[in-house]
C-alpha cells in the first residue's frame, strides 16, 4: 500500500493550493513545457520567488500534481466498488467513477497520463524524487485494483478465466486513452464516451 505524502497545512494565508490549481491550467491549457513558471506565480498573484517557498521547482509541482491525480483516481475506485457485491456491476461502477469528473480534474488527467515518463527514473532533487516515488506506488496500487477487481470477478466464475494483468492493463488502457484526446469543449459529451468505454470494457472481461 502507498504511504501518503504529509501534505502541508493550508493554513489561511498558504497559497499552495492555488499555485497547484493555477498549475493545471496551465499545463493542461498550454503544456507543461510551453508553461513559465512565473505564469503560474502572475496568476496566483504572487511574485516568481515566492513560489519557491511551495515548490522547489516546475517539475516538482508537476510531479505533485501527478501524484495527487493517482491517489484521487484510487479514492474514486475504492468508494465506488467497496460495497458492490456483484464484480460486474463494480466493474461498471468503477468505469463510471472514472468519469466522473470536472473539468479541472480532466486536466489533471491529461497532465498524469501525458507525462507518465516522468515517473520512469529517479530525480536528483530529494523532493522531486520523494513526489516520484509515491507516484509511481500509487500506478501499482491502481493497476492492481483494477487486477483484483478482474480476479474476483474469476474466481467467482462470472468472469472467464485469462490473464487477470494483461487484462487489467488492457482495460485501464482503454479507460484512460481518453484523457489524451478529449476536449470538455468537443462536440461528444464525456458521459457518452464513458457510456461507450463501460460497454467496450464489460464485453471483453465478460466474454
Amino acid at each position: 500500500m502507498a504511504t501518503r505524502i504529509v501534505e502541508p497545512e493550508a493554513g489561511p494565508r498558504s497559497k499552495r493550493a492555488a499555485i497547484l490549481a493555477a498549475a493545471v491550467d496551465c499545463f493542461g491549457e498550454t503544456s507543461f513545457e510551453a508553461t513559465k513558471w512565473s505564469t503560474v506565480a502572475e496568476r496566483v498573484g504572487i511574485g516568481q520567488t515566492a513560489l519557491y517557498h511551495y515548490f522547489e521547482s516546475k517539475t516538482h509541482c508537476l510531479l505533485t500534481i501527478m501524484r495527487l491525480e493517482l491517489q484521487r483516481s484510487h479514492d474514486k475506485f475504492t468508494e465506488a466498488t467497496e460495497d458492490v457485491t456483484d464484480p460486474t456491476e463494480a466493474l461498471r461502477a468503477a468505469i463510471r467513477a472514472a468519469y466522473d469528473v470536472s473539468d479541472h480534474e480532466v486536466l489533471q488527467m491529461r497532465i498524469l497520463h501525458n507525462h507518465m515518463d516522468l515517473l520512469s527514473g529517479p530525480r536528483k532533487s530529494k523532493r522531486e524524487e520523494a513526489e516520484r516515488v509515491e507516484a509511481r506506488k500509487l500506478v501499482q496500487l491502481v493497476e492492481r485494483d483494477w487486477m483484483n477487481l478482474l480476479v474476483r470477478g474469476m474466481s467467482m466464475g462470472v468472469f472467464p478465466l485469462r490473464d487477470a494483468q494483461l487484462l487489467g492493463a488492457s482495460v485501464l488502457g482503454l479507460i484512460v486513452s481518453v484523457w489524451r484526446w478529449y476536449r470538455p469543449s468537443g462536440p461528444t459529451p464525456l458521459s457518452e464516451i464513458g457510456e461507450l468505454i463501460e460497454g467496450a470494457c464489460v464485453r471483453m472481461v465478460a466474454t
